[in-house]
């Protein structure tokens, strides 16, 4: 345990720390590897709001930097620096897609995701859709990868959105409702389960 720091560090000093080594673009942190230095009193809710000790981060500026920093290891969550590891929480997804913007139809469509924190992904190979199911409720929760194995849940009105342009396709011999994107269909829900 003495690897580890027993002072709950500053949002601020993490956040002087990475701008001293901003480039272009979003930092390298797959490429960072220090050692663990704690756990930061840091959440994320499953809206995608960020708390710091029990409070609500409100500066987005913050909010959109420790995002860029974000690292995803198995299941566990944590703000990375070049010399600093900070374990936080996250409820369900990291970012949330707030937004998606559709071009085209079928299997030429595209569809570009915006998060709350404003990265834009476009769905396909590398960005997958995925749904999962409630198991009590059947309530779908749907999600589209970012980066690095971290995920944004789509808002509900993005997903309705989708809904609107899902269209039926056969994968495995079901016949799956769902969408197109950059060239993948992403399968939602069996079609014999639509709402007529």
């Amino acid at each position: 345990m003495s690897s580890q720091n027993s002072v709950t560090p500053s949002p601020d000093g993490i956040a002087a720390s990475v701008r001293a080594h901003a480039g272009k673009g979003l930092p390298p942190v797959d490429k960072w590897t220090p050692d663990l230095s704690g756990t930061m009193d840091i959440r994320i809710a499953r809206d995608g709001t960020w708390y710091h000790e029990g409070g609500p981060i409100r500066r987005a500026g913050l909010v959109k930097l420790f995002s860029s920093i974000l690292k995803r290891e198995g299941d566990a969550y944590f703000l990375v620096t070049p010399v600093e590891k900070w374990r936080i929480e996250v409820e369900d997804a990291p970012f949330v897609a707030t937004d998606v913007e559709i071009e085209g139809a079928g299997d030429g469509q595209a569809l570009t995701f915006t998060t709350h924190v404003g990265d834009r992904v476009v769905a396909g190979p590398d960005h997958a859709i995925r749904v999962t199911r409630d198991p009590e409720t059947g309530e779908p929760s749907p999600y589209v990868h970012v980066r690095g194995g971290l995920e944004a849940l789509i808002d509900r009105k993005t997903f309705y959105r989708l809904a609107e342009v899902g269209e039926v396709a056969e994968r495995d011999g079901t016949d799956w409702f769902g969408v197109w994107s950059d060239g993948a269909f992403f399968a939602m829900i069996p079609a014999d389960e639509m709402p007529d």
